[in-house]
């Protein structure tokens, strides 16, 4: 017993002299002793602490909020990074950028004077066998959609931007693997899978797929994503003469979809705001200008595709070439 109360005592003490201590610190001037008979004085006196200052850090975001609102309404949103404010971003004009999803530095002219024409000889058991494969998938959607062009290309969207996102991790996995460049090859992919996502995100600007479609677009991908990943590892040559042919058949359906427009078919509406601002067109540009800068697009993917197929076939890697990189 007698150790026992010792070993309090010395506790106690112990006690006393880092309340007394933390207290000094805090107050400056403060060195009233602590009653260190109840229980739970120290429990207390650090319950007030952090109340205290608890209260304090609510205030002060309350004052900070309040400030960085004042003027912006009731519903704005303080956005920053790490206390750094996002820059303002603005067109050319001075008006202020609508789109988080792009900048204006990544907009581009499309080259609208590409061969949209031009297609790939079938020389090779490979290419032969790339092609009809092509044919066989699209049989299928073109008797579903028939001439339901705005629906077609949606549908068509939501395949065409796996490939490039496929092609363009797998690259970058390998690029870790062998520590070595990829010779701009990763990137030049994911720019075509950027691309092809804006195409998609530009005509549900002018139309929304209904229920059924959004269902076949969930069943599509989750095949054409697994399938063209297997694709990729095992013959990347292969899965890229595939996408060139794919590429091929989207710039013959917008020519359709051209032919439609100009005959007067569906209506020939004005362009959306985000289609203006990605392709740099003029303020009163159509429909019809819109199909015609995505068809292009769909033409250099066609190129850039065959032209990485072309390297594989002929013995070599894509690193050994410079990736077309900033062709869209």
């Amino acid at each position: 017993m007698s150790s026992r109360r010792a070993a309090v005592q010395i506790s106690g003490h112990l006690l006393h002299r880092r309340l007394f201590s933390t207290t000094t610190a805090l107050g400056g001037a403060t060195r009233h002793p602590v009653n260190i008979n109840h229980r739970n004085s120290f429990l207390q006196v650090r319950h007030c602490s952090s109340a205290q200052s608890c209260n304090i850090t609510k205030e002060e975001k309350t004052a900070k909020l309040d400030s960085d609102n004042q003027g912006a309404g009731k519903n704005a949103i303080v956005s920053s990074y790490w206390g750094v404010a996002p820059p303002k971003v603005t067109k050319e004009d001075g008006s202020p950028w609508r789109w988080n999803c792009f900048r204006p530095w990544e907009t581009y002219k499309a080259d609208t004077s590409i061969d949209v024409k031009k297609h790939h000889k079938r020389d090779t058991l490979m290419d032969k066998f790339a092609y009809w494969t092509v044919q066989l998938l699209k049989f299928p959607t073109y008797m579903f959609f028939q001439r339901r062009h705005m629906c077609h290309a949606m549908l068509l969207e939501t395949v065409a931007a796996v490939p490039g996102m496929v092609g363009g991790m797998l690259l970058h996995c390998k690029s870790l693997r062998r520590f070595e460049h990829s010779g701009g090859w990763i990137k030049a992919l994911l720019e075509e899978a950027e691309n092809e996502r804006m195409h998609l995100m530009t005509f549900l600007e002018l139309s929304q797929p209904k229920w059924y479609e959004r269902a076949l677009v969930f069943a599509v991908q989750g095949v054409f994503f697994n399938a063209y990943f297997v694709a990729y590892v095992l013959s990347p040559k292969l899965a890229h003469r595939v996408v060139g042919y794919l590429e091929e058949e989207a710039v013959n359906s917008y020519t359709e979809f051209l032919v439609d427009l100009e005959r007067g078919v569906f209506e020939n509406r004005p362009a959306p705001a985000i289609a203006i601002d990605y392709w740099q067109l003029p303020p009163d540009s159509t429909l019809i200008d819109v199909v015609t800068v995505i068809r292009a697009d769909e033409a250099h993917h066609r190129d850039l595709n065959h032209f990485a197929s072309d390297i594989q076939c002929q013995g070599y890697e894509l690193k050994d070439y410079p990736a077309p990189i900033g062709y869209h």
